[in-house]
């Protein structure tokens, strides 16, 4: 099988979603599939081996400056490509901030429109690349935002298209009107585009089924799976070291860190309490480094002073050394998450979680028993949780123990993988079946392929 795999970059940063893409490729490609990754926006960042090609689509530079200035998708494709160069958008992106979904509205429209879009000349070069070059059997789309590609992909190239959900609601929720109620309307019309979505869990495949207006029989559920070599058990430690609570995410407001800080300013004074420390990581952002400032200058004039270790973004095994060296992660997210990785790579390490009951989140903790929910962004409740594993170290141990317990049952890459390629079994044998019932003539190219095939 052929596949092709449209993979949408974030800018430099570690994100859940290039993450678990690079981890399905790679487990495809060791099950002896033909697995093209191919980088839309920027390039991939991954801590793990990267199996993308080094050649982006649609690039971030070129995408912006045609939605900012049309006349610029005359430029001859030798400019393009200079502009899509991967060492170009690194250095780009490099220092990026983070940008407010609300500045990126008109572009966000623009890319669902597809090939009415004003990068329609970028998505010319991607399906002919398809078509002429790489000969899927089926493509895949990463997240709904890049479902403006599917149509003319589908007409271009006969094959079936599969999409990811990947949390794409919580950036269309923060788009202003009018691009809200144009995206909402585009990104539903384009969901007919496509074969079959995929989920990661239940929860947001019944979500996404609503808010796309999707039969619900459309959306398959394939949970995240983990490559989980390096991973083990916690890391020992001096007999009366502090305890250790961890936060690994991305540091900005939506992963909650300050919720978490508020709730250990809680409990240091409490009896039932043990001595601990807290220790975060994740990417840090230029936008979001006024975020952290705050945080450690609260914690710096406060009752955790001292305490407090932010250890800046980690690659792999810097992460799992500090997972296997925490006794709870907390991860308080003020969104409803849609994925719930940093919880899973906790309990690949034996390490419990103490998890807002909410997105994802309970049935993650119910599929496992490894973790214990407090009230969304509720500090108190998040404080009360917190000591209910520090002071009782044998529930804690059970807890990860549970939760490792199902990483390795549940969510790994290699099942993942599998239950993927059936998936895009089904959808080949589907389009297949519909291609023979129809006359060869009944899959019009769009004006724009005709119009590209003419040149």
């Amino acid at each position: 099988m052929r596949i092709v795999y449209l993979a949408a970059g974030a800018a430099g940063m570690y994100c859940g979603s290039c993450l678990h893409d690079n981890t399905l490729a790679a487990a495809l490609l060791k099950l002896g599939e033909e697995v093209i990754l191919a980088p839309i926006y920027t390039p991939l960042r991954t801590d793990e081996e990267d199996v993308s090609r080094p050649r982006v689509f649609v690039g971030g530079i070129n995408a912006y400056l045609q939605q900012k200035l049309p006349l610029l998708s005359r430029l001859p494709r030798w400019v393009d490509r200079w502009l899509n160069h991967p060492g170009l958008l690194r250095l780009a992106t490099r220092r990026a901030a983070s940008v407010a979904p609300a500045k990126l509205g008109a572009l966000t429209v623009s890319m669902l429109q597809g090939e009415q879009g004003r990068q329609r000349k970028e998505l010319a070069e991607l399906v002919d690349w398809l078509a002429d070059e790489a000969r899927p059997d089926v493509v895949h789309l990463s997240n709904a935002l890049m479902l403006g590609l599917a149509r003319t992909i589908g007409q271009r190239c006969g094959r079936p298209v599969v999409c990811t959900l990947s949390g794409e609601d919580i950036f269309l929720e923060r788009l202003k009107p009018p691009y809200y109620e144009q995206a909402r309307q585009l990104i539903r019309e384009r969901s007919a585009d496509v074969a079959a979505f995929v989920a990661l869990n239940s929860y947001y495949a019944d979500y996404m089924a609503e808010y796309l207006g999707v039969a619900r029989a459309r959306i398959e559920v394939i949970p995240h799976g983990l490559n989980l070599e390096g991973h083990g058990g916690p890391a020992s430690r001096a007999a009366g070291s502090p305890r250790r609570v961890g936060f690994v995410a991305r540091i900005c407001h939506d992963k909650g860190l300050h919720l978490l800080v508020d709730a250990a300013e809680r409990i240091v004074d409490d009896p039932r309490t043990p001595r601990f420390e807290m220790h975060a990581a994740g990417y840090l952002g230029d936008g979001d480094r006024p975020y952290l400032a705050a945080i450690e200058r609260r914690v710096a004039a406060g009752r955790l002073a001292g305490r407090f270790t932010y250890h800046g973004e980690l690659d792999r095994a810097g992460k799992i050394a500090l997972l296997q060296s925490l006794d709870v992660l907390a991860l308080p997210t003020v969104y409803r998450e849609s994925k719930g990785l940093p919880a899973l790579e906790a309990w690949a390490n034996g390490v419990p979680a103490v998890l807002p009951a909410h997105g994802a989140f309970p049935e993650l903790a119910a599929a496992t028993g490894g973790a214990v929910l407090h009230e969304p962004h509720n500090a108190a409740d998040l404080a009360e949780k917190l000591v209910l594993l520090l002071a009782d170290p044998a529930r804690a141990l059970e807890l990860g123990r549970a939760g490792q317990r199902a990483v390795g049952r549940r969510y790994q890459a290699a099942t993942m993988a599998e239950q993927t390629r059936r998936l895009y079994a089904q959808v080949i044998a589907g389009r297949e079946g519909v291609r023979a019932a129809l006359p060869a003539s009944s899959e019009p190219l769009s004006a724009l392929s005709a119009r590209r095939a003419a040149e």
